[in-house]
């Protein structure tokens, strides 16, 4: 994997399956996107590993959402995907929360994974 397009393509397969999670409100399935060791950092205090994961989205409300665009990648080794994106998370009862996300994919034997994931907002 030597393109920016195949770098991208690893993330779009990773962010697909975390974002059909996330709207479906699947905390555990969101979890199992994530090593085991992975940091998590959203808008609380950041966590290791996927119960820390799992927890921080079952505190979510039902019906949110999220909608990202990739604005970066790199392919930082073979098995690597530094991205860094724009996620706009949308609720049902108040205004969209939109932020910057800084992720990366790790291969591992059965897929690509989330090792590292932090949420800032901008304003």
């Amino acid at each position: 994997m030597n393109s920016t397009t195949d770098s991208e393509g690893v993330l779009r397969g990773v962010l697909a399956r975390w974002k059909a999670a996330v709207d479906a409100h699947e905390p555990q399935r969101v979890a199992s996107l994530f090593t085991e060791d992975a940091i998590f950092q959203g808008l609380h205090p950041y966590s290791v590993g996927r119960q820390g994961v799992a927890d921080y989205y079952a505190s979510q409300p039902r019906g949110m959402t999220a909608a990202y665009r990739i604005l970066e990648t790199r392919q930082l080794a073979d098995d690597l995907v530094l991205g860094y994106l724009s996620v706009d998370f949308s609720f049902t009862d108040r205004p969209t929360l939109s932020v910057h996300l800084s992720t990366l994919v790790k291969r591992a034997t059965d897929g690509w994974y989330i090792s590292h994931y932090q949420v800032s907002r901008l304003d």
